[in-house]
């Protein structure tokens, strides 16, 4: 379940810091009962852009299969790459 806190309590930057670090998710902020801001640990943040990364790189690869409708073998590539970068 989302933390939502009103503007007022980031006055306690303290509690703020630990509800995002115990939560390990955001914290949603309003301002006059609506959304405003989102408060995270640099963790979770962290962690949200590597799955972003991820998810981008999975979409273009299947746009990639989709316009040219090539799939490669995994074990192959890699022995590829090692071949052509170890040596």
């Amino acid at each position: 379940m989302p933390q939502i806190k009103p503007i007022t309590d980031l006055r306690n930057t303290t509690e703020i810091s630990e509800l995002c670090h115990a939560k390990k998710e955001p914290i949603f902020i309003t301002k006059n009962g609506y959304g405003d801001l989102v408060v995270m640990s640099i963790e979770a943040y962290e962690e949200l852009i590597e799955t972003i990364k991820t998810d981008s790189a999975i979409h273009e690869a299947e746009k990639e299969f989709e316009r040219d409708g090539v799939l490669l073998d995994a074990k192959e590539s890699l022995s590829a790459l090692r071949r052509k970068y170890i040596g």
